[in-house]
Protein backbone atom coordinates (compact mmCIF):
# COMPACT_ATOMS: atom_id res chain seq x y z
CA UNK A 1 0.00 0.00 0.00
CA UNK A 2 1.22 3.49 -0.89
CA UNK A 3 0.92 5.19 2.50
CA UNK A 4 1.93 8.62 1.28
CA UNK A 5 -0.74 8.58 -1.44
CA UNK A 6 -3.31 7.44 1.11
CA UNK A 7 -2.25 10.24 3.44
CA UNK A 8 -2.52 12.78 0.63
CA UNK A 9 -5.98 11.50 -0.35
CA UNK A 10 -7.24 11.63 3.25
CA UNK A 11 -5.89 15.12 3.83
CA UNK A 12 -7.56 16.30 0.63
CA UNK A 13 -10.94 14.57 0.90
CA UNK A 14 -11.60 13.10 4.34
CA UNK A 15 -14.40 14.56 6.45
CA UNK A 16 -18.18 14.67 6.16
CA UNK A 17 -19.43 17.73 4.26
CA UNK A 18 -21.69 19.91 6.39
CA UNK A 19 -20.99 18.01 9.61
CA UNK A 20 -22.80 19.78 12.47
CA UNK A 21 -21.13 19.68 15.89
CA UNK A 22 -23.53 20.87 18.56
CA UNK A 23 -23.11 22.13 22.10
CA UNK A 24 -24.52 20.07 24.99
CA UNK A 25 -27.39 22.52 25.59
CA UNK A 26 -28.72 22.08 22.04
CA UNK A 27 -30.86 19.15 23.07
CA UNK A 28 -33.69 19.57 20.55
CA UNK A 29 -31.26 19.92 17.66
CA UNK A 30 -29.33 16.87 18.85
CA UNK A 31 -32.50 14.76 18.86
CA UNK A 32 -33.53 16.03 15.43
CA UNK A 33 -30.16 15.25 13.84
CA UNK A 34 -29.89 11.91 15.63
CA UNK A 35 -33.22 10.71 14.25
CA UNK A 36 -32.49 12.12 10.81
CA UNK A 37 -28.97 10.75 10.36
CA UNK A 38 -28.68 7.93 12.90
CA UNK A 39 -25.96 9.83 14.78
CA UNK A 40 -25.02 13.24 16.11
CA UNK A 41 -21.77 14.80 17.32
CA UNK A 42 -21.80 16.94 20.47
CA UNK A 43 -18.75 18.88 21.73
CA UNK A 44 -17.75 19.83 25.30
CA UNK A 45 -19.38 16.82 26.93
CA UNK A 46 -16.08 16.29 28.78
CA UNK A 47 -13.98 19.17 30.11
CA UNK A 48 -10.20 19.33 29.77
CA UNK A 49 -9.52 17.61 33.10
CA UNK A 50 -11.94 14.81 32.26
CA UNK A 51 -10.31 14.33 28.86
CA UNK A 52 -6.88 14.00 30.47
CA UNK A 53 -8.26 11.56 33.05
CA UNK A 54 -9.95 9.49 30.35
CA UNK A 55 -6.94 9.52 28.05
CA UNK A 56 -4.64 8.26 30.79
CA UNK A 57 -7.10 5.47 31.55
CA UNK A 58 -7.30 4.54 27.88
CA UNK A 59 -3.51 4.31 27.62
CA UNK A 60 -3.28 2.17 30.75
CA UNK A 61 -6.03 -0.24 29.67
CA UNK A 62 -4.75 -0.37 26.08
CA UNK A 63 -1.39 -1.62 27.32
CA UNK A 64 -3.14 -4.48 29.13
CA UNK A 65 -5.17 -5.47 26.06
CA UNK A 66 -2.20 -5.34 23.69
CA UNK A 67 -0.19 -7.49 26.10
CA UNK A 68 -2.79 -10.22 25.51
CA UNK A 69 -2.59 -9.75 21.73
CA UNK A 70 1.09 -8.89 21.13
CA UNK A 71 1.31 -9.85 17.44
CA UNK A 72 -0.50 -6.75 16.14
CA UNK A 73 -3.38 -8.73 14.67
CA UNK A 74 -5.76 -6.99 17.03
CA UNK A 75 -9.37 -7.96 17.64
CA UNK A 76 -11.17 -5.89 14.98
CA UNK A 77 -8.44 -6.08 12.35
CA UNK A 78 -4.72 -5.35 12.26
CA UNK A 79 -3.83 -3.02 15.16
CA UNK A 80 -7.54 -2.52 15.95
CA UNK A 81 -8.64 -3.52 19.42
CA UNK A 82 -11.80 -3.64 21.51
CA UNK A 83 -11.73 -3.23 25.28
CA UNK A 84 -15.10 -4.94 25.51
CA UNK A 85 -14.03 -7.70 23.12
CA UNK A 86 -11.04 -8.51 25.32
CA UNK A 87 -12.67 -8.00 28.72
CA UNK A 88 -13.80 -10.84 30.96
CA UNK A 89 -16.92 -8.80 31.79
CA UNK A 90 -17.44 -7.27 28.32
CA UNK A 91 -16.94 -3.87 30.02
CA UNK A 92 -14.40 -1.65 31.75
CA UNK A 93 -16.81 -0.59 34.49
CA UNK A 94 -14.32 -1.60 37.16
CA UNK A 95 -12.36 1.57 36.25
CA UNK A 96 -13.43 5.07 37.30
CA UNK A 97 -12.70 6.56 33.89
CA UNK A 98 -15.48 4.46 32.32
CA UNK A 99 -17.84 4.86 35.27
CA UNK A 100 -17.58 8.61 34.69
CA UNK A 101 -18.96 8.17 31.18
CA UNK A 102 -22.26 6.59 32.19
CA UNK A 103 -23.44 9.49 34.40
CA UNK A 104 -22.49 12.78 32.76
CA UNK A 105 -24.75 15.80 33.45
CA UNK A 106 -23.82 17.15 30.00
CA UNK A 107 -25.08 13.99 28.29
CA UNK A 108 -28.03 12.82 30.40
CA UNK A 109 -30.53 15.42 29.03
CA UNK A 110 -29.74 14.41 25.45
CA UNK A 111 -30.14 10.68 26.14
CA UNK A 112 -33.36 11.33 28.04
CA UNK A 113 -34.72 13.29 25.08
CA UNK A 114 -33.64 10.66 22.54
CA UNK A 115 -35.34 7.87 24.48
CA UNK A 116 -38.27 10.04 25.58
CA UNK A 117 -37.66 8.86 29.13
CA UNK A 118 -35.01 8.81 31.85
CA UNK A 119 -35.68 5.09 32.44
CA UNK A 120 -33.10 3.87 29.92
CA UNK A 121 -30.45 1.51 31.23
CA UNK A 122 -26.81 0.67 30.68
CA UNK A 123 -25.75 -2.18 28.44
CA UNK A 124 -22.00 -1.85 28.97
CA UNK A 125 -19.09 0.61 28.77
CA UNK A 126 -15.92 -0.28 26.90
CA UNK A 127 -15.01 0.95 23.38
CA UNK A 128 -12.29 0.61 20.78
CA UNK A 129 -8.82 1.85 19.99
CA UNK A 130 -6.48 1.60 17.05
CA UNK A 131 -2.71 1.91 17.04
CA UNK A 132 -0.23 3.20 14.49
CA UNK A 133 -0.17 0.53 11.82
CA UNK A 134 -3.96 0.33 11.46
CA UNK A 135 -3.68 1.48 7.87
CA UNK A 136 -6.63 -0.43 6.42
CA UNK A 137 -10.29 0.43 6.37
CA UNK A 138 -12.65 -1.61 8.51
CA UNK A 139 -15.66 -2.87 6.59
CA UNK A 140 -18.88 -0.92 7.08
CA UNK A 141 -21.17 -2.69 9.52
CA UNK A 142 -24.01 -2.28 12.00
CA UNK A 143 -23.67 -3.29 15.64
CA UNK A 144 -26.98 -5.13 15.97
CA UNK A 145 -29.14 -7.46 13.90
CA UNK A 146 -32.48 -9.17 14.32
CA UNK A 147 -31.21 -12.30 16.04
CA UNK A 148 -29.48 -12.91 18.42
CA UNK A 149 -29.43 -9.15 18.89
CA UNK A 150 -32.53 -9.13 21.07
CA UNK A 151 -35.35 -8.98 18.47
CA UNK A 152 -36.84 -11.63 16.21
CA UNK A 153 -40.14 -11.69 14.32
CA UNK A 154 -40.91 -15.31 13.32
CA UNK A 155 -43.34 -13.98 10.69
CA UNK A 156 -40.45 -12.33 8.86
CA UNK A 157 -42.40 -9.09 8.56
CA UNK A 158 -40.84 -6.69 11.05
CA UNK A 159 -37.11 -6.26 11.51
CA UNK A 160 -35.25 -4.40 14.21
CA UNK A 161 -34.77 -1.61 11.67
CA UNK A 162 -38.51 -0.90 11.70
CA UNK A 163 -38.52 -0.13 15.44
CA UNK A 164 -37.72 3.06 17.34
CA UNK A 165 -34.05 3.28 18.28
CA UNK A 166 -33.36 0.34 20.65
CA UNK A 167 -29.72 1.02 21.55
CA UNK A 168 -27.60 4.17 21.66
CA UNK A 169 -23.80 4.02 21.70
CA UNK A 170 -21.90 7.06 22.94
CA UNK A 171 -18.31 7.13 21.69
CA UNK A 172 -16.18 9.68 23.55
CA UNK A 173 -13.24 11.35 21.85
CA UNK A 174 -10.17 10.91 24.05
CA UNK A 175 -8.25 12.99 21.49
CA UNK A 176 -9.16 15.14 18.50
CA UNK A 177 -10.56 13.37 15.44
CA UNK A 178 -8.38 14.42 12.51
CA UNK A 179 -8.36 13.40 8.87
CA UNK A 180 -5.53 10.93 9.38
CA UNK A 181 -5.85 9.41 12.88
CA UNK A 182 -8.68 6.98 12.20
CA UNK A 183 -11.92 8.95 12.67
CA UNK A 184 -15.12 6.91 12.53
CA UNK A 185 -17.00 7.01 9.26
CA UNK A 186 -20.80 7.11 9.44
CA UNK A 187 -23.25 6.74 6.57
CA UNK A 188 -26.17 9.11 7.25
CA UNK A 189 -29.71 7.76 7.26
CA UNK A 190 -28.83 4.06 7.19
CA UNK A 191 -30.32 3.15 10.57
CA UNK A 192 -33.54 2.01 8.89
CA UNK A 193 -32.02 0.70 5.65
CA UNK A 194 -32.66 -2.88 4.57
CA UNK A 195 -30.11 -2.61 1.78
CA UNK A 196 -27.09 -4.90 1.80
CA UNK A 197 -24.11 -3.17 3.38
CA UNK A 198 -21.43 -2.91 0.68
CA UNK A 199 -18.16 -4.79 0.90
CA UNK A 200 -15.01 -2.67 0.98
CA UNK A 201 -14.33 -3.33 -2.69
CA UNK A 202 -17.85 -2.12 -3.57
CA UNK A 203 -17.91 0.90 -1.30
CA UNK A 204 -17.96 4.26 -3.11
CA UNK A 205 -15.30 6.79 -2.23
CA UNK A 206 -17.80 9.20 -0.70
CA UNK A 207 -18.61 6.60 1.94
CA UNK A 208 -14.93 6.05 2.73
CA UNK A 209 -14.55 9.80 3.24
CA UNK A 210 -17.79 10.19 5.25
CA UNK A 211 -15.97 10.61 8.55
CA UNK A 212 -16.98 12.67 11.58
CA UNK A 213 -13.95 14.95 11.48
CA UNK A 214 -12.51 17.31 12.37
CA UNK A 215 -13.89 17.12 15.91
CA UNK A 216 -12.29 18.13 19.21
CA UNK A 217 -11.37 15.94 22.16
CA UNK A 218 -14.11 15.92 24.76
CA UNK A 219 -16.82 15.46 22.13
CA UNK A 220 -19.15 12.50 21.98
CA UNK A 221 -20.43 10.69 18.89
CA UNK A 222 -23.96 9.57 19.81
CA UNK A 223 -25.12 6.90 17.39
CA UNK A 224 -27.97 4.52 16.70
CA UNK A 225 -26.07 1.23 16.49
CA UNK A 226 -28.15 0.13 13.50
CA UNK A 227 -26.52 2.84 11.34
CA UNK A 228 -23.67 1.79 9.05
CA UNK A 229 -20.23 2.78 10.31
CA UNK A 230 -16.62 1.63 10.23
CA UNK A 231 -13.02 2.37 11.13
CA UNK A 232 -10.59 4.26 8.93
CA UNK A 233 -6.79 4.36 8.64
CA UNK A 234 -4.72 5.73 11.50
CA UNK A 235 -1.63 7.15 9.79
CA UNK A 236 -0.32 8.96 12.87
CA UNK A 237 2.17 7.77 15.48
CA UNK A 238 -0.39 7.84 18.32
CA UNK A 239 -3.28 5.69 19.51
CA UNK A 240 -6.78 6.79 18.55
CA UNK A 241 -9.15 5.85 21.37
CA UNK A 242 -12.96 6.01 21.47
CA UNK A 243 -14.14 4.60 24.81
CA UNK A 244 -17.88 4.19 24.96
CA UNK A 245 -21.00 3.79 27.05
CA UNK A 246 -23.94 1.92 25.51
CA UNK A 247 -27.51 2.43 26.64
CA UNK A 248 -30.69 0.40 26.04
CA UNK A 249 -34.10 1.95 25.48
CA UNK A 250 -36.54 1.49 28.39
CA UNK A 251 -38.49 -1.14 26.40
CA UNK A 252 -35.45 -3.08 25.11
CA UNK A 253 -33.74 -5.73 27.22
CA UNK A 254 -30.72 -8.00 26.82
CA UNK A 255 -29.15 -10.37 29.30
CA UNK A 256 -26.00 -8.78 30.71
CA UNK A 257 -23.01 -10.02 32.63
CA UNK A 258 -22.44 -8.27 35.98
CA UNK A 259 -19.70 -5.79 35.17
CA UNK A 260 -19.76 -2.93 37.70
CA UNK A 261 -18.35 -3.48 41.20
CA UNK A 262 -20.53 -2.19 44.03
CA UNK A 263 -17.88 0.36 45.05
CA UNK A 264 -18.08 1.91 41.55
CA UNK A 265 -21.88 1.84 41.64
CA UNK A 266 -21.77 3.84 44.88
CA UNK A 267 -19.93 6.68 43.09
CA UNK A 268 -22.94 7.41 40.88
CA UNK A 269 -25.77 9.87 41.23
CA UNK A 270 -29.28 8.63 41.96
CA UNK A 271 -30.02 8.71 38.24
CA UNK A 272 -26.76 6.91 37.44
CA UNK A 273 -27.60 4.15 39.89
CA UNK A 274 -30.98 3.59 38.25
CA UNK A 275 -29.31 3.41 34.85
CA UNK A 276 -26.65 0.96 36.03
CA UNK A 277 -28.76 -1.31 38.25
CA UNK A 278 -28.83 -4.13 35.61
CA UNK A 279 -25.02 -4.46 35.54
CA UNK A 280 -23.95 -3.98 39.15
CA UNK A 281 -22.34 -7.05 40.76
CA UNK A 282 -23.74 -8.34 44.04
CA UNK A 283 -20.48 -10.03 45.03
CA UNK A 284 -16.79 -10.20 44.06
CA UNK A 285 -16.16 -9.53 40.39
CA UNK A 286 -13.39 -11.07 38.29
CA UNK A 287 -12.06 -8.42 35.93
CA UNK A 288 -9.25 -8.09 33.43
CA UNK A 289 -8.52 -9.15 29.88
CA UNK A 290 -7.99 -12.50 28.24
CA UNK A 291 -6.96 -13.86 24.86
CA UNK A 292 -10.29 -15.70 24.57
CA UNK A 293 -12.91 -13.57 26.34
CA UNK A 294 -15.82 -15.07 24.39
CA UNK A 295 -15.15 -18.49 25.88
CA UNK A 296 -14.71 -16.95 29.33
CA UNK A 297 -18.05 -15.11 29.10
CA UNK A 298 -19.83 -18.26 27.89
CA UNK A 299 -18.63 -20.06 31.01
CA UNK A 300 -19.97 -17.22 33.19
CA UNK A 301 -23.38 -17.31 31.48
CA UNK A 302 -23.59 -21.10 31.81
Amino acid sequence: MDIEKLRSDLEAHNGMPGLEILGPTQVDDAVRIFYRDGFVMVRDVLDADQVRFLRAGCEREAEEVVAKHPDGKGIRGNYRYSWGGASLTNSVLHREEWVMLVDLPTLTPILTAIFGSSDYHLRRAAGDFCLPGAIEYQRLHADIGDFPGGFFDPRGITTIRDLPCPVVCCNFLAQDFTKTNGPTRQIPGTQHSREKIPELAEEPLWMKYSTVCPAPAGSVLIRDIRAWHGGTPNLTDEMRAIPNAIFLAPWFHERQLPSMPREMFDLLSEHGRRVCEPVVADGPLETGYTFDPVLARKKKFA
